[in-house]
């Protein structure tokens, strides 16, 4: 292809086809693949969360286990908020009438798997202890205490 003589073949009023001039592929048309499934841990924690945002249902899944105890969630237990250092999905491990509740939050990051239906992530998790007391003099001060754990896995693609 000529292209030394293009810019006097424009003056001329000539139009080209678009077959004519060749085109470099664009970066925008790369593939964006969201994860639908977690499967995080922290050995030395003995926690270990798995998180799906849809399953065969439809609703969101969540799996918590603390060394021997194995908490389920689903669907409305389950609590996302996008913010802009990612998606915090949050659940209440237990909770009291005159005490408070504990909850853990995962911090969901940003990822493209791009070609691939799997990728390495690591992030973290927040067990927050929400103090609460039916005495209002207790209610004085700091009323909740974060536990941050690293957590390491992986970040998949599952169709349901």
């Amino acid at each position: 292809m000529q292209t030394k003589y293009l810019a006097s073949i424009l003056t001329l009023g000539v139009t080209l086809s678009a077959s004519a001039i060749p085109v470099m592929p664009s970066h925008a048309e790369e593939t964006f693949k969201v994860p639908t499934s977690y499967e995080l841990q922290n050995k030395q924690q003995q926690l270990k969360v798995t998180y799906s945002t849809t399953s065969f249902t439809g609703e969101p899944r969540l799996q918590y286990q603390k060394g021997r105890q194995i908490l389920q969630f689903t669907g409305d237990e389950i609590r996302t908020t996008d913010t802009e250092i990612g998606t915090l999905v949050t659940v209440t491990l237990s909770k009291t009438v005159d005490t408070g509740s504990t909850t853990f939050s995962l911090l969901i990051p940003a990822v493209n798997l791009g070609n691939s239906n799997e990728a390495p992530i690591e992030t973290k998790g927040i067990t927050t202890e929400n103090r609460f007391s039916t005495i209002p003099a207790f209610n004085q001060g700091q009323r909740q205490i974060y536990r941050v754990t690293p957590l390491f896995g992986t970040a998949q693609a599952l169709v349901f």
